[in-house]
């Protein structure tokens, strides 16, 4: 789901926290001046003035059809091409900004928060209902939850998603996975394979918070599945298949 206003690519708004980047051991960026935007539907990224960013953390690296690139510096540290300068005259709403590449900084802070990721969307909002429903979940025709007491997940642009306690899954099926995945909005993701047969393992497909940020508490220790990837039924109708795998 897109921000509620029309033209997503040219969109520039205020941020009204203080954000602050971290990289080599010093905040490069310390600002009450960053902008939002909205480079892809999905959420937005941060931008600032190019005034914020002194000069003795930048050197140039390339050209680029956005602008300028330049590696960042600190020190002996150097992200090489982290930083874009732009000033290209196809984005126009863009020059006189600059980005930092979020992956390339060592952190990011809204306020005293840590983020990670990406920023937070103002316009997304999270939602953790208790439900009576009835979920049972089957994973290559073996039924691996069956619970009438999930917790549902409403998240904007996404589908819904159902959180099972464990109680309520056949833990015996459950093989703890090495992968784990970051989310801004609920915290860092561990992952369950589903052992359905001895010859038969479906990896990544069943993931849990340990400790989920505060907005998502209510899931904490319980266990989703990926419905894209297995088969659901609700209330005793089987479900279609979601169309993002985005969790």
């Amino acid at each position: 789901m897109a921000p509620p206003f029309p033209d997503l690519e040219a969109h520039v708004e205020d941020s009204p926290k203080r954000i602050r980047v971290l990289f080599g051991g010093a905040f490069v960026v310390d600002t009450r001046k960053a902008k939002l935007v909205w480079e892809n539907r999905y959420y937005p990224t941060y931008f600032f003035p190019q005034s914020e960013l002194a000069p003795a953390h930048i050197q140039r690296a390339a050209e680029h059809p956005d602008g300028d690139k330049y590696d960042l510096r600190v020190g002996a540290k150097t992200a090489a091409g982290a930083v874009t300068v732009y000033t290209g005259a196809a984005h126009q709403h863009l020059n006189s900004l600059l980005k930092i590449n979020f992956s390339d900084a060592d952190a990011w802070f809204e306020e005293d928060e840590q983020i990670y990721i990406h920023p937070k969307d103002p316009y997304k909002r999270v939602d953790v209902l208790k439900s009576s429903r009835h979920i049972r979940v089957e994973v290559d025709g073996v039924e691996v939850a069956n619970s009438r007491a999930p917790r549902l997940l409403y998240e904007t642009g996404l589908p819904v998603r159902s959180y099972i306690p464990k109680t309520d899954c056949r833990l015996d099926l459950l093989v703890p996975s090495e992968h784990t995945s970051v989310c801004p909005y609920k915290g860092e993701a561990h992952y369950y394979h589903v052992q359905v047969s001895p010859e038969k393992r479906v990896d990544n497909v069943v993931w849990w918070y340990r400790n989920p940020n505060l907005e998502c508490a209510a899931i904490d220790g319980l266990v989703a599945f990926y419905d894209e990837k297995v088969d659901v039924w609700v209330d005793g109708e089987k479900q279609g298949k979601p169309k993002t795998l985005w969790s």
